[in-house]
């Protein structure tokens, strides 16, 4: 089974990235998935937590998810030394930001994959909503979903008009995630 950890703010679209990739493998790939918020009442800007479970057979875990492959970090703010917590041994750190060596000591090791979302949505979206650049880069570092099916869900849960710039930012921060520049 593979498990993602999304850890965004409230309006960020954490848990829309969550559905999103559970999207692309169970309705475009043929394998189960799981994708689940954890907030409250929490307001706009507050931390909040979405978390996605992949497996080719039925998943049954609905808790939160605490021992991952991923940690996906939507808001650089939120890096902190915990950040790493459950992370295993081969996983890995995707994190908006455009300076990572400011994180390698919260990393604990594990490898820091970064990609300044927040300059790539501003640029494509004309707001910083980094849910699909973030999407993008996970793909990109993990391949657990072909970037095609993220783009065949992105098309198929948003406006034609959303929709499209929002397959950009996902296609551009796939591509830096593989190493492209920006």
């Amino acid at each position: 089974m593979i498990e993602v950890r999304w850890h965004g703010r409230g309006g960020q679209g954490g848990f829309t990235a969550a559905r999103l990739l559970g999207l692309a493998a169970a309705l475009l790939e043929g394998r189960h998935a799981l994708a689940f918020p954890s907030f409250g009442p929490e307001r706009r800007g507050a931390p909040v937590l979405g978390f996605t479970r992949i497996d080719d057979h039925k998943i049954s875990d609905r808790s939160a998810v605490t021992d991952c492959d991923y940690v996906v970090v939507l808001d650089e703010t939120l890096m902190n030394p915990q950040i790493a917590a459950g992370l295993r041994p081969h996983g890995k750190i995707v994190v908006n930001t455009a300076t990572p060596e400011k994180y390698f000591d919260l990393a604990g090791g594990h490898e820091i994959v970064a990609v300044d979302a927040t300059s790539l949505a501003q640029k494509i979206l004309g707001r910083p909503i980094t849910n699909t650049a973030m999407l993008g880069a996970l793909v990109a570092a993990s391949g657990i979903v072909r970037l095609e099916s993220v783009i065949e869900g992105i098309q198929q849960e948003m406006k034609p008009n959303l929709a499209r710039n929002n397959v950009e930012v996902c296609r551009r921060a796939f591509e830096l995630g593989n190493g492209g520049t920006q």
